[in-house]
């Protein structure tokens, strides 16, 4: 099938399936301009999306790719991980040309944002599906008269196989942020992440990209614009306190989110501000 998009339905939630080169194939969610699929040409899904997953747009999609904004986490008085991930979005361009699909969708401030947060927004997020590729680049314009303060993320939520056997690549040397610890500052000191328990934290200032080391579903991980890494697995505990996981759910994901999360981005009055985060098969 030549590379093309399509508007489908997707377990009763109006979505666009993009179809990429040999087979590869992606679909987004209108709800929260959320990526809830990605399958690559050997077949494989790439992303998790938890099979107990809230999809009537009274809570949030657990899986995929969420994006927060404009708070990331609790980091502030809104809802966590801001209001956008339960907002619909518009489609606000489509193309599909000789190796790839192209889809943007926006949304932008209304009288039900402004009640919690006083600010005009438009948020544009492009999602380009190449044949191993995955590009997902958010834009933040400010339309308003004064300057305009956020945090956030792309929450992406990588399918593993068992996440005890998954080692995550490219963080060495890099301080983070231990949510685990009370918001203790630490230094990392291994050259691979293993996860083996509840794990939460905030790599700040990250220059390069990642390789996540899951046997025949690795991946390479590379931002852009987005300052921060954040790594996260809710382990056994955490996971069975989640109404939306099944117990085992943490087994089969492990969260590497591209973040604005330690220092707010400040956009000014008729400006923009862009984040990307690529995935690669390798």
């Amino acid at each position: 099938m030549k590379p093309a998009i399509e508007p489908i339905d997707f377990r009763g939630l109006a979505a666009w399936r993009l179809h990429g080169p040999r087979g590869a194939s992606a679909v987004v969610s209108r709800l929260g301009g959320q990526v809830l699929s990605w399958i690559t040409p050997d077949g494989r899904e790439r992303l998790f999306l938890s099979g107990r997953a809230v999809l009537d747009g009274s809570a949030p999609i657990r899986g995929g790719i969420p994006v927060c904004f404009p708070q990331f986490a609790a980091q502030g008085s809104l809802p966590k991980h801001g209001f956008v991930r339960t907002r619909p979005w518009d489609e606000a361009a489509a193309r599909a040309g000789d190796g790839y699909a192209l889809l943007t969708l926006a949304t932008a401030d209304d009288e039900a944002t402004r009640a919690l947060w006083p600010h005009a927004f438009r948020l544009e997020l492009t999602v380009m599906l190449e044949a191993d590729r995955l590009d997902l680049e958010l834009c933040v314009t400010n339309p308003g008269e004064a300057p305009l303060a956020f945090t956030g993320a792309l929450h992406t939520y990588l399918r593993t196989v068992q996440v005890e056997d998954a080692a995550l690549e490219g963080l060495y040397g890099f301080s983070y942020i231990d949510a685990t610890a009370g918001g203790r500052r630490v230094r990392e000191t291994g050259t691979e992440i293993a996860v083996d328990r509840e794990t939460d934290r905030i790599y700040c200032g990250v220059s390069r990209p990642q390789l996540l080391k899951a046997g025949n579903l690795s991946l390479g991980i590379q931002a852009q614009g987005f300052p921060d890494v954040v790594v996260w697995n809710p382990w056994v505990e955490r996971c069975a306190a989640l109404a939306d996981m099944p117990p085992d759910g943490w087994r089969h994901m492990l969260c590497v989110e591209a973040a604005a999360a330690e220092q707010p981005v400040t956009v000014a009055p008729g400006e923009e501000w862009a984040g990307r985060q690529t995935l690669v098969a390798v």
